[in-house]
């Protein structure tokens, strides 16, 4: 996408990047909103306002029609192509796992503690209703199970979609493993099947991606002529919620390469920033994944094989912001609807959130296709996802630039509390000893 945005033959609206779009839209949207009505619209122009959300509708019905084969692809793509040494697979998926939990964790302690959903008021979309589910574990359990492969996909069941992603996800690396300790190559045309459907559905994806702009200004121009500005209080208070859980798991993260490596915080910071901010300027781990690659090696002073295994391979399953924003969105919308999640729902949401966030493919806004999945699995109205559109072009900048932090600490922390240059020295001395 940040190619397309600077191709010279494109035309030049699809040059401009996407959060100049959404931002234009938003301030559109806005002006519309006050010359219709600003809260006490007339009966035409509230009709009118209406209408104006229509594509919005169709903008998430697309999303939810792209989630499910979007995480069922990206699963089976990443395990087929990831190359994780077998020495070093069992410490880069705890460090993964642990990071991951910790971040949906700290956003749900965030959004439980702050309430940002009991700050304001939001409109209720048209037929939104939020279903009773409650948790059930052992009719959990005999549901996760489909009666078919692909109803999984026909029905948007996240639950039954995980089991057959991660079944058949472990399968196909097994088999590839296993024919490529044969000699033989009978997996790459399956290989190569799944990465041009994944591919395919990627750009679909952006398509729709490139619609959000005209989504926000519809939703923005009705909330704000039928509702004012009321509304955007209790967005105010997500902003600040999300921004708060970022930073402590920014701070987690900070912790953790300070005791669990040798990479000091102002080296980490400093020799990372150029990544950091190549990720909130972008909103996109993958294209910011070569920046980081090169910061790693030439001003952290990490290792390359700690580097590539990090950075290359663990940004195709860690996503921790993008799975904390999911599951304090999950919350923040139950709030506004005065239901009270309980523990075990907000397990489910914590589930839902590390298999969904391994799908949040590397592009700007591709969280609000995942976060489709997050809701349907505790019951929430996804149509509420259409007014957090407003303000996740900001959020989601802010959560790619931990989700490419969380890439960095993985990296640094299988690097260890050695550095290269003093393994080398070592190396050097029983050399010059054994020489004797």
């Amino acid at each position: 996408m940040h190619s397309l945005e600077n191709d010279p033959n494109r035309p030049i609206w699809q040059r401009i990047p996407l959060y100049i779009q959404i931002l234009i839209a938003l301030i559109i949207g806005v002006g519309v909103g006050v010359l219709f009505g600003a809260g006490q619209p007339t009966p035409e122009n509230a009709t009118f306002l209406q209408s104006l959300a229509i594509p919005c509708s169709l903008i998430l019905k697309a999303l939810r029609a792209l989630a499910t084969p979007l995480i069922l692809l990206a699963v089976l793509h990443s395990f087929l192509t990831a190359e994780i040494p077998e020495n070093s697979g069992r410490r880069l998926f705890f460090y993964l796992l642990t990071n991951t939990l910790v971040a949906i964790l700290v956003g749900l302690l965030v959004a439980n503690v702050l309430q940002p959903g009991h700050w304001g008021q939001l409109p209720a979309p048209q037929g939104a209703e939020a279903s009773k589910k409650t948790l059930d574990p052992w009719a959990l359990l005999q549901d996760s199970v489909p009666t078919a492969i692909v109803q999984p996909l026909v029905d948007n069941n996240v639950i039954q979609l995980i089991v057959v992603a991660l079944a058949f996800g472990i399968a196909l690396r097994k088999v590839k493993a296993q024919q490529i300790a044969e000699g033989r190559s009978d997996y790459l045309p399956g290989e190569q099947v799944v990465g041009f459907l994944f591919e395919a559905v990627m750009r679909v994806l952006s398509w729709v991606i490139a619609l959000v702009p005209l989504a926000v200004f519809g939703v923005v121009a009705r909330t704000v002529g039928i509702s004012g500005f009321a509304p955007f209080k209790a967005l105010g208070a997500l902003i600040v919620a999300v921004i708060t859980a970022l930073v402590i798991q920014a701070c987690y993260y900070l912790l953790r390469v300070r005791l669990s490596t040798w990479v000091g915080i102002r080296r980490f910071l400093g020799g990372g920033s150029d990544a950091l901010w190549t990720a909130f300027s972008t909103a996109s781990s993958t294209v910011t994944m070569p920046v980081t690659f090169r910061v790693l090696i030439e001003k952290v002073g990490l290792r390359e094989s700690s580097t590539a295994l990090g950075a290359m391979v663990g940004s195709n399953f860690n996503n921790d912001g993008t799975a904390l924003y999911e599951a304090m969105a999950a919350l923040f919308i139950a709030q506004t609807l005065n239901i009270n999640l309980s523990i075990g729902q907000q397990l489910i949401v914590v589930f839902t959130s590390i298999v969904a966030s391994v799908g949040a493919a590397g592009i700007p806004e591709a969280g609000l296709v995942t976060m489709t999945l997050v809701f349907s699995a505790v019951g929430l109205p996804t149509e509420y996802i259409a007014l957090l559109v407003t303000v996740d072009w900001f959020l989601d900048r802010c959560r790619t630039s931990i989700n490419v932090m969380g890439d960095m600490t993985v990296s640094a922390l299988l690097d260890g509390k050695v550095p290269k240059s003093e393994i080398e020295v070592e190396e050097v001395t029983l050399e010059v000893g054994s020489g004797r």
